[in-house]
């Protein structure tokens, strides 16, 4: 299984951003995906969930601001990102639960200048 994230840039806070991850392999059973980041000198943490059955869930920190959706058809996922913040800025990483084993992109840098 192979996971490729895209999207990531530089912009201004208060600006906007769509990540998308493709996966080599169908998602349309899967278990989840969904996304986590990183930022410089922490430790990655979880940003947003959608489970198989649809559900969704947001850290609390990026509610209301990002939104993670699915194109089953194409074996892809995204996360849109609105009202960005300096804080936000890390490296994104799409993630993926499928036959219960957990798959990792290489992640794409988002940076957030104040």
């Amino acid at each position: 299984v192979q996971l490729q994230a895209s999207g990531g840039g530089l912009v201004q806070a208060g600006g906007s951003l769509r990540l998308s991850c493709a996966a080599s392999v169908s998602i349309f059973s899967v278990n989840a995906m969904g996304w986590y980041r990183q930022a410089p000198g922490k430790e990655r943490e979880y940003v947003a969930i959608l489970t198989g059955g649809l559900g969704t869930n947001y850290a609390d920190s990026v509610k209301g601001r990002f939104t993670i959706s699915r194109d089953s058809a194409n074996d892809m996922w995204y996360l849109q990102m609105t009202s960005l913040k300096p804080e936000d800025t890390a490296v994104y990483y799409c993630y993926l639960k499928y036959r219960n084993l957990n798959y990792w992109g290489k992640g794409t840098q988002v940076t957030v200048s104040s």
